[in-house]
């Protein structure tokens, strides 16, 4: 499958962060969802089926790790990797979200667009988990 035929769901409640991350995954060539916060996350995921969701942790409605958890526990979603875009880097949340299944994690304050573009191709292509 090529990288054209690759679906990401987005999701992210900044909108400048949310259209930045957006605009480079399309120039790289990947068909971008978007979501702003966990309830239309799990509704995109359902209706939409992506291959990888970017996911914040700390977002209205309901949080990334709820989202994960809800992932991870159905049949039909359990299988997409779920990379995790946190303002945190304590080794409790990471723990947590390491425990849960995630495909790995990127601290948002040290975020490059470049990094994520590469993580994002990482994990679609299948070479392991991606923890920065």
């Amino acid at each position: 499958m090529g990288t054209l035929e690759k679906r990401v769901l987005l999701v992210e409640d900044d909108r400048f962060l949310r259209r930045a991350c957006e605009k480079h995954l399309r120039q790289l060539g990947y068909t971008v969802l978007t979501a702003a916060d966990g309830e239309e996350a799990l509704e995109k995921v359902r209706a939409e089926r992506p291959d990888l969701v970017l996911l914040d942790l700390l977002m209205p409605k309901m949080s990334g790790i709820e989202v994960l958890q809800i992932m991870k526990s159905d049949e039909s979603s359990r299988a997409i990797p779920v990379f995790i875009l946190t303002n945190s880097s304590k080794d409790t949340d990471i723990r947590e979200i390491t425990n849960l299944g995630a495909a790995g994690y990127h601290v948002k304050a040290d975020l490059s667009l470049e990094e994520l573009g590469r993580q994002v191709q990482r994990i679609l292509e299948g070479h392991g988990d991606g923890q920065s």
